[in-house]
């Protein structure tokens, strides 16, 4: 009777060991952040926390107090901050960088669009405390 719940505890112990075979292989798979227009041709952004919200009626500044060149600009350096932090899991949390986010410079999104993103990127450095830029 030992000897049989010895061998059933090894042959446990053994299955358990074995490793699951994980591909991680981001560009492959999908993280990747594309904006395409709605119906109207217009870009949004929609941001599932709803601290988000809250975050840009109560602290984010109004939308016309920068420009639209601003909020562009900003952006694109947000982005490659961004894209290269999703480069590097071991270095920053693959948890916060999980997506890329694939922003065409030759495109023009809208001052919306801009205003909401450049304000993501500012909710992030607030809500995780982090520095982006």
């Amino acid at each position: 009777m030992i000897r049989f719940f010895s061998i059933l505890i090894l042959s446990i112990f053994i299955t358990s060991c074995t490793t699951n075979s994980v591909s991680n292989n981001n560009a492959t798979t999908g993280n990747k952040l594309t904006f395409e227009p709605n119906d109207n041709g217009e870009y949004d952004i929609i941001v599932f926390d709803p601290q988000y919200d809250i975050f840009l009626k109560s602290i984010a500044r109004p939308k016309t107090y920068n420009t639209y060149e601003f909020y562009k600009s900003k952006n694109r350096m947000y982005t490659s901050i961004w894209n290269q932090r999703h480069m590097m899991p071991s270095v920053y949390d693959q948890n916060l960088y999980a997506v890329s986010i694939d922003l065409d410079s030759n495109v023009d999104y809208g001052l919306d669009f801009e205003y909401k993103l450049f304000n993501f990127f500012q909710f992030i450095e607030w809500k995780y405390k982090v520095r982006l830029m």
